[in-house]
């Protein structure tokens, strides 16, 4: 019969209840007998001991806060009796010694993907429309318009055909007979309806950034746009530019340079305030965006080894089995990825607050181990000088399922990184190129960190949450796991794959982490859209360095 409490940690003085618990209740777990002195809701902990005001709390063995009020044992920590509280960290002192997963099955499976002239293998193949400053965004969204809708991209009319079932009703005096249909199925685009079969679609950015603010914003923008640019996911783009803006062209081309020196993809980038009206612009963006189809449309799909995935790990909308189900059972993904020479991502520095020196252990060099250091004492930084800092990191909606200090998230979080070795830290919006973990600095903001984590050469994102969140992103299918049974079935039009079942014993950590890898397989192929992709959820937001957590 499977336990009704869980220790993550020997040394931990906490257990998490895995159903729901009631006061008076006794506890029997490792030989010892706990009774409870309060309701412990499914995800929420109890303290194993009584601790006075200052003390440990433990879990993943490592400090993740300490007692603000004395606590007794048996007792429900709740916001109100523990803050948040992390361990110092400095540099790696020894080798870091891994004992990689037996991968011998997968070394000869392979994923049917696009590969550019660069040697990188995409997972989609789109065309993209971006302006560098948001004084475009009026003539992207023209031509948005103007493109999927001829060239049969468009998104399904679902809703808006609902609304005009409504007007009419009401037009013809029937307001009283206007019934509230159920949800209905959201129709798929047909493809064979698009001019362009060989093109997943036209992707159409818009942001608020590029003028008006730093420098350091727009240099960065222009840098992310070179990271979706180069991206193996793209087989080109087209680029509005006002003229006048921080965001110069030049920026751009020497962003995409330093991504990619032989850069060949068609690119096509227009300035209004030289072209002169704005109809001469927009006629030639769309002569020219057309004209990039037309190349694009010759990309076939071929075989490529698993080692040139490049696949984002990301938890978004956490709860208390988050660190329990789904983001070990990706960390078991990503170590089976490393062991066969493909890429990870690891990001949202805030949430590695607390688990600094497991990662900085882990480091292949101690030079990596010290870039971590020092992009996390950054960023730290920046977070103080606007009052802020990384104990303000978790939400309401984290705090309510379980998750009450950031050392608490972190410890949690940094699961989805799994054990292989750091090889490389990343700076925003730097671009990845180096086999195995990567650990990039960003925000734990769901879609500032996607959208980072795609701009580094994510080609699919694994994305766990426990609450349900629906982020996607342009270019890079995002698959969507919940961390619990119930999560999946409520909300079953946004998770691509329940790992609750780990929490329920029926499947181990391990074996979840293989299925989840024959989905992403099968995602990266194209045999797959994700219910992000299905439902056309195309989220991007630039970060501006100092501001998100």
């Amino acid at each position: 019969m499977p336990h009704s409490v869980l220790q993550l940690g020997s040394a931990d003085n906490v257990l998490i209840a895995l159903t729901d618990l009631k006061a008076g209740d006794r506890v029997e777990f490792g030989g010892k007998v706990y009774r409870l002195n309060s309701n412990i809701p499914a995800k929420h902990k109890f303290a194993t001991r009584d601790f006075r005001v200052g003390d440990n709390i433990i879990m993943y063995g490592v400090l993740v806060g300490s007692a603000s009020k004395p606590i007794g044992a048996g007792d429900l920590l709740t916001t109100s009796n523990i803050q948040h509280q992390a361990a110092p960290f400095r540099e790696q002192s020894e080798e870091y010694h891994w004992a990689p997963p037996d991968v011998s099955r997968h070394k000869q499976q392979t994923f049917m993907g696009y590969r550019r002239s660069d040697g990188q293998v995409g997972t989609r193949n789109y065309w993209l429309v971006v302006p560098l400053v948001f004084c475009e965004n009026k003539n992207i969204q023209v031509l948005k318009q103007a493109l999927e809708e001829e060239l049969g991209f468009a998104a399904p009319q679902l809703y808006r055909n609902q609304v005009a079932e409504l007007a009419k009703l009401y037009r013809e005096g029937h307001a009283e007979t206007i019934d509230i249909p159920g949800p209905a199925t959201e129709p798929v685009p047909d493809v064979r309806s698009r001019l362009f079969e060989n093109v997943d679609g036209i992707r159409f950015l818009l942001h608020e950034g590029g003028c008006g603010g730093t420098r350091e914003d727009s240099n960065n923008l222009c840098g992310l746009i070179a990271g979706y640019i180069h991206h193996p996911n793209v087989a080109g783009a087209t680029v509005l530019s006002l003229g006048c803006q921080h965001a110069q062209v030049g920026i751009l081309r020497d962003q995409i340079r330093k991504r990619n020196p032989n850069f060949d993809k068609p690119l096509f980038i227009l300035e209004q305030q030289r072209s002169g009206s704005e109809q001469t612009m927009m006629s030639q963006a769309i002569r020219e965006t057309f004209r990039g189809l037309i190349e694009a449309n010759q990309a076939q799909r071929t075989p490529a080894p698993l080692s040139e995935l490049c696949v984002g790990l990301k938890c978004g909308g956490s709860d208390g089995f988050s660190g329990i189900s789904a983001n070990p059972a990706i960390g078991c993904t990503a170590d089976i990825l490393a062991a066969l020479g493909g890429r990870t991502i690891l990001s949202e520095f805030p949430e590695l607050c607390g688990v600094e020196q497991e990662l900085i252990n882990r480091g292949k060099s101690k030079q990596v181990g010290n870039r971590f250091i020092q992009l996390m004492r950054d960023y730290a930084a920046r977070a103080a000088a606007v009052r802020s800092g990384f104990d303000m990191n978790p939400s309401p909606g984290n705090m309510r399922d379980g998750l009450l200090t950031d050392a608490m998230k972190s410890a949690g979080a940094a699961k989805k990184g799994g054990t292989s070795p750091v090889t490389a830290v990343l700076d925003y919006p730097e671009y990845s190129t180096e086999p195995g973990l990567n650990l990039q600095c960003t925000p734990g903001n769901d879609v500032e960190c996607v959208t980072a984590q795609v701009g580094a050469g994510a080609s699919v994102v694994l994305f766990t949450t426990g609450l349900g969140t629906p982020t996607g992103n342009p270019i890079a299918p995002v698959v969507k796991l919940s961390t619990n049974s119930n999560l999946a079935q409520r909300m079953h039009d946004i998770i691509d794959i329940d790992t609750g079942a780990v929490i329920a014993g029926e499947k181990t950590v391990e074996k979840m982490g293989e299925d989840i890898l024959e989905l992403v397989i099968r995602v990266a192929s194209g045999a797959v859209r994700t219910k992000a992709e299905q439902k056309l959820q195309e989220d991007f937001i630039p970060w501006k360095r100092g501001v998100s957590l």
